[in-house]
């Protein structure tokens, strides 16, 4: 039997990097050229559990809440991110060392050294004078940072499509805009009906000033986005569903008091006392903590915390991450936003469609609609080529406020300047019309999850110590769902009659679509020891008992416990396969 360490031995981050590296799981690529900063190679074991998590996130936010899943393009046009905001607006704050010339976070550094721990919501002229009272050094060489300017930097990646007369374009730094560009074609099949989700699982890509903590902080890694288009007005969560789920909450008032701490709670309560205000991210957060929990993230290491008013993206009218303890450190591995029409809106203004949905009435309605029809014999020569201007300006103000037309004259405002016109002048009208129905911006909740951190987290909050028959044991108790490879098949011994039945064990494993290994190397002890370290949960054995017993039965070894049964081998894969779908566990055999 095992004997595991004390829960307050938490195994440090660079014994897993060493293991990650050692056993496949993931490694810095282009090694063999020195390396480059925030790039990342995941080996076949990372590779395997990377798949295995993002085919879980599928099967809980796109298959089981029944959206859609699309797959775009990495690389898109500058209109794009025009409309978007990020051409101006997605910045990191940086310093640059005045001695080696090394480039770094300066909200990070501030954060490294100082009480702040939220300095990316400090605006740039705090930061500088924070760098100066605490006299803060450049990580790399130790030269001093203070007074040294602060500047922002675009974190997007550029490139051209095409050649010659090329067409700038960017490496997309989130997976959504791939969604919100395709709305008008991706609302037809919804058949024009909210609420409706759309998903993606893909590269994104940000030029990180300073890369850091392997794969935690990176320059290409892996996003599974959820869009999920609602009206704002009509449209409301099933929160039932998810009402009596335990959370710990970590909002901005506690985050503000300085003897504030996390909330233990449900997300029917947090909703009803206002805790969490907007009831769709309610209802994500919801379902996302007793998926994080089904993946193997430790549920005493993980919180959900508010973003600050500083801190929150432009767009999102409230967003709250899933974050989990690493090494007594707190990283962000989720976002739930509430982005509004902000996007919607934008890519409207900024192209040539539509991103509205039209709402069918369930019968027609009698409105009043407000309009003008400037005498343009009038505008024309009192403003110039200002007169459509003008124009713009009275179709909204009659929108907007009808009894602004109610005298003689009517006020609007041109570049800063009133003008006064008649209204006689200006065609006003308000007249009664029959309409089917309107258009609807939808408002967007967004779940925007980084497959990397959530990889990171599981292995991290899997890695264990233990000593077994006398000899220290590391083991990655990762959970059958996610697992890399889910059994090893071993022969007892180099036999040909022992490994001609456990190559047969191993067909009649994978025809039932379980992952195996087949490993003849070494002593068996060395090679459970092997199969630990990765995280195998189950190995079997086809020992001299297999093939000379009158039933012929193998046995099978439980990783985290060390435990041995021995089960008939034509049972074996459907008692394998009813282990990992959870519908037996492996005690109860």
């Amino acid at each position: 039997m095992s004997e595991p360490t004390d829960a307050t031995d938490q195994p440090t981050s660079e014994k897993l990097v060493e293991l990650a590296k050692r056993r496949g799981y993931f490694f810095q690529s282009s090694g063999a050229y020195g390396g480059v900063g925030g790039f990342y190679t995941f080996g076949p074991q990372g590779a395997a559990l990377k798949g295995n998590v993002e085919d879980a996130w599928r099967d809980r936010f796109a298959v089981a809440e029944g959206n859609m899943e699309i797959d775009a393009p990495t690389i898109m046009p500058e209109p794009v991110f025009e409309a978007s905001g990020h051409l101006d607006g997605f910045d990191d704050m940086l310093v640059e060392c005045p001695d080696c010339g090394e480039s770094h976070r300066a909200d990070h550094v501030v954060e490294d050294n100082t009480k702040y721990e939220d300095a990316e919501s400090l605006p740039i002229p705090e930061v500088e004078e924070v760098i100066a009272e605490y006299e803060l050094v450049c990580p790399a060489c130790g030269a001093g940072l203070a007074g040294q300017a602060v500047e922002t930097f675009n974190l997007m990646f550029d490139t051209n499509i095409g050649p010659g007369d090329s067409q700038p374009g960017y490496l997309r730094p989130e997976t959504a805009q791939g969604i919100f560009v395709e709305f008008p074609r991706l609302k037809e099949y919804a058949r024009n009906q909210l609420p409706f989700g759309v998903t993606q699982i893909g590269r994104a890509y940000r030029n990180e000033i300073s890369p850091r903590r392997s794969i935690i902080r990176t320059r290409e890694f892996t996003q599974a986005e959820l869009e999920y288009f609602v009206d704002p007005e009509e449209d409301e969560p099933p929160l039932e569903r998810v009402e009596d789920v335990e959370v710990c909450l970590y909002p901005v008032g506690e985050q503000n008091d300085e003897d504030g701490e996390e909330i233990e709670t449900t997300i029917g309560a947090a909703v009803e006392e206002g805790i969490v205000a907007d009831e769709w991210v309610a209802y994500f957060l919801g379902i996302a903590k007793p998926w994080y929990e089904a993946v193997g993230v430790d549920m005493d290491r993980f919180r959900f915390r508010q973003h600050l008013s500083g801190e929150r993206a432009h767009y999102a009218a409230d967003c709250w991450d899933a974050e989990s303890e690493i090494d007594g450190n707190w990283i962000e591995m989720a976002g739930f936003a509430n982005r509004t029409d902000y996007d919607l809106s934008k890519h409207e203004e900024y192209s040539e469609d539509r991103f509205t949905v039209f709402k069918q009435y369930d019968e027609p309605k009698t409105v009043e609609r407000a309009t003008v029809d400037p005498d343009m014999s009038y505008l024309g020569p009192e403003f110039g080529g200002a007169a459509q201007d003008v124009v713009s300006e009275l179709e909204t103000l009659a929108e907007r406020d009808r009894s602004a037309f109610e005298g003689e004259t009517v006020e609007i405002e041109l570049d800063g300047e009133s003008h006064e016109l008649p209204v006689e002048k200006t065609g006003f009208s308000v007249d009664e019309e029959r309409i089917a129905g309107e258009h609807v911006t939808p408002h967007v909740i967004e779940p925007s999850f980084g497959v990397d951190r959530v990889v990171y987290t599981v292995l991290h909050h899997a890695y264990s110590e233990d000593e077994v028959d006398g000899e220290n044991r590391t083991y990655l108790e990762l959970e059958p769902e996610v697992a890399p490879t889910f059994v090893g098949v071993f022969p007892l011994q180099s036999d040909d009659e022992l490994e001609a039945v456990a190559n047969d064990v191993v067909d009649d494993l994978r025809e039932a679509g379980l992952s195996v290994t087949y490993d003849d190397s070494g002593n068996i002890g060395r090679r459970y020891r092997r199969q630990d370290e990765v995280g195998t949960p189950f190995c079997v054995t086809v020992d001299y008992e297999t093939v000379e017993a009158a039933e012929t039965t193998v046995t099978v070894r439980e990783r985290d416990t060390t435990d041995q049964k021995r089960l008939a081998v034509d049972e074996l894969a459907e008692t394998l396969a009813a282990i990992r779908a959870g519908d037996l566990a492996f005690e109860e055999l």
